[in-house]
């Protein structure tokens, strides 16, 4: 059962990789693996070069890592921003806190790339999320370490 929980509680920071300090780099990374390696069986690496030229959002409650969104720039991954790397903490999901971390996360796009567009690769599942982000799907269905995936653009 989801816990009870008001997003506005809950602690919101937005970091580059060099504001990153060595705790809450190993906070990030032990979290996303706990997340995409460890619960979904997902054996592949997560740390793929990316995180150095990224803006991480750190969601906290006191001071327990719960949420977390990372920001690619245009030009790294596809020609437009690309937020990816989502993963909220079993117990607080069905909070509403995902959409509040892609809301943020399109929100910074725009502020730092001056950009209303995004390009992620979503799971399969998650589809009708997106699309109630303004997502639409790009393309067929592919494997992406084991998971069904689909490159899914907000223009």
């Amino acid at each position: 059962m989801p816990l009870s929980l008001k997003t506005e509680e809950l602690n919101w920071s937005w970091k580059s990789f060099g504001e990153l300090n060595t705790s809450e780099l190993y906070e990030v990374l032990s979290f996303r693996q706990s997340i995409f390696v460890v619960e979904q069986k997902s054996w592949y690496q997560d740390a793929d070069g990316l995180d150095e030229c990224g803006e991480h959002l750190l969601v906290k409650d006191k001071n327990k890592l719960i949420g977390y969104l990372r920001l690619i720039p245009p030009g790294m991954k596809y020609d437009s921003p690309s937020i990816g790397r989502i993963a909220i903490s079993k117990e607080y999901r069905r909070n509403s806190i995902g959409s509040k971390i892609v809301e943020e996360g399109l929100r910074k796009s725009a502020t730092i790339y001056s950009s209303n567009s995004s390009t992620i690769s979503a799971q399969e599942y998650l589809i009708s999320f997106y699309e109630d982000h303004g997502f639409k799907t790009q393309g067929e269905v592919y494997d992406e370490d084991g998971i069904p995936h689909v490159q899914m653009v907000k223009k």
